[in-house]
């Protein structure tokens, strides 16, 4: 944990990474329960979810890797959704440029910085 005080829009951002990761993750682990077989592609669409909420979980803590997970995640979103329609990828780019802007502006910055002090 580090000294500085957290901005507002990481503590939303880390609660929306959280929440949106939390529902969807539980949204399709019931769907992979409730139809017969299993696909691989399951875990993957899992994984992706469950990286949402450690991205959420670590920022709230600081830790500077987290917020590059939070942008890495959702530019994984702009480019699958490139696959979808152009809407779609408009969307998902705006919200990455959004995130981006509040992830790395100067408190923000300052935030993950942390303590020089820290251990690793």
């Amino acid at each position: 944990m580090n000294g500085n005080k957290r901005p507002v829009s990481v503590t939303i951002l880390g609660w929306v990474y959280i929440a949106v990761g939390t529902v969807f993750f539980v949204s399709h682990f019931t769907e992979i329960v409730a139809r017969p077989g299993f696909q691989l592609d399951d875990v993957w669409v899992e994984f992706v979810e469950f990286t949402a909420i450690i991205a959420g979980t670590f920022m709230l803590r600081g830790h500077n890797w987290a917020r590059w997970l939070a942008l890495t995640w959702i530019a994984f979103h702009v480019v699958l959704s490139a696959f979808h329609s152009l809407g779609e990828a408009a969307m998902h780019g705006l919200f990455c440029a959004l995130i981006a802007w509040l992830l790395f502006r100067p408190a923000a910055a300052r935030y993950f910085r942390g303590s020089r002090t820290e251990p690793g």
